[in-house]
This record gives structure tokens, sequence and C-alpha cells, in this order.
């Protein structure tokens, strides 16, 4: 049976979406914009904007399903802690494994008032709770390699936005399609859009066809 299934929206990310993608349609949903009540703006850095680590896992999660965290390294810095990672997940739509590292580093929590430099001030338990947060930035700082949806061009000012050739584009940004081929509970109701879609790749209605006589949906 073949493994393609409908391109995702952003919206169908919190419910219970299909997890199967076609080639350029991946690289749309990895290149579109986070929502904007995801972004969030760093509490001490001006202007610099972060994604949570709860809604990247939850990325990680919905689209690759399958996926490993590995600590390859960590150590001090000065006044503070660094983690090196790397991100490896199974491609939806290869099924191959890919990777991506990343580091993040958390300075030492200090007693109020002392220098940030004074190693004898430092507050107990302040290891305990900087090494997880420096694993959480290395996590997303690996992540942003997989696109923008995980928040790769928050901070950047010049972009080249990501652009699929008409055809694809045209797919895509025609949910009116997509509802209507899950709608369609007969095989004569997906030959009679496919004629009304000739440009569709037949496989995706080849696929519902499957679907309807294996499961009557």
């Amino acid at each position: 049976m073949s493994n393609i299934a409908k391109l995702p929206t952003l919206q169908e990310l919190y419910t219970e979406p299909e997890e199967a993608f076609k080639n350029d349609a991946f690289l749309v949903l990895m290149n579109a914009k986070p929502p904007d009540k995801w972004v969030k703006e760093h509490p001490f850095i001006k202007g610099h904007k972060y994604i949570p680590i709860d809604k990247i896992e939850f990325l990680l999660n919905k689209i690759f399903k399958i996926y490993k965290i590995e600590i390859l390294r960590e150590g001090s810095s000065f006044n503070g802690v660094f983690v090196v990672v790397r991100v490896t997940v199974r491609h939806p739509v290869t099924g191959e494994w890919h990777f991506h590292d990343g580091i993040g580093a958390c300075e030492l929590q200090t007693k109020k008032g002392a220098s940030a430099a004074d190693l004898a001030s430092i507050n107990n338990g302040a290891l305990s709770m900087a090494f997880p947060i420096a694993k959480s930035l290395a996590v997303k700082d690996a992540c942003d390699h997989f696109g923008s949806l995980f928040g790769a061009n928050l901070n950047r000012k010049d972009v080249l936005e990501f652009s699929p050739d008409d055809k694809l584009n045209k797919i895509v940004n025609d949910l009116t399609f997509w509802k209507r081929l899950s709608e369609c509970k007969t095989i004569e109701e997906v030959d009679n859009l496919a004629i009304e879609y000739p440009d569709i790749d037949y496989s995706i209605y080849k696929k519902r066809k499957e679907e309807i006589k294996e499961y009557g949906i």
C-alpha cells in the first residue's frame, strides 16, 4: 500500500494528522511560519524570540513520531555549563534516519548581588538546574535545522522564503480538495474528484481508494 497521505496543515497538528508526506510537500510544512502564539520574547535579551521547548517536543512527536535525543558531551565554561546533543529523527517520507547536533549553555545561578564570576557564591542546586536548561536549549538549537516551523528564522532579518513549484503550491493551498477527498465514501466519488482535479498525483487517489476498500471509510 502506498505511504502517501495528505499534507497536514498547522491546524491539523493540533489533532491527529496522518503522518505520511510526499517529498516537497514535507518541505513546505517544515518551512512554514510557526503559530504566532507559540513565539515568545526572551525576558532578558531584548528582541530575541524563541519557541518554548514543550512546543518543539510537540512538533517532534506529531511530525516524526519516532526520534531520539542523545547527550554527546557536557562540561563547564567559565561561570556556566554547556551541553551538546544530537537529535535523530526518522524521515516520514523516506523512512531514513537523519540527525542534527545542537549546543546549549546556561550560567550558574549565584547569590543575590554576587558577581556571576564569583564561583564561591554559587547557589545550592545551581548545577542541577543549569544542566537541564542547557540541554533544552541544545535540543532547540538542533531542531532549528529542521526548518522555520521549529524557529529557524525567528531572529533572522534577511530570509529567503521557501518557494515550492506552482503545481505543489496549488495542491498545498487548496484545502478544499483535501476536505472533499476525505469525504469520498465510494470509488466512484474518488474517480469523479480525479476528473475535477486532474493535476493531483494519481497515487493520492489510489491511496484513498485503498482506504475505502480496506476500511470502508
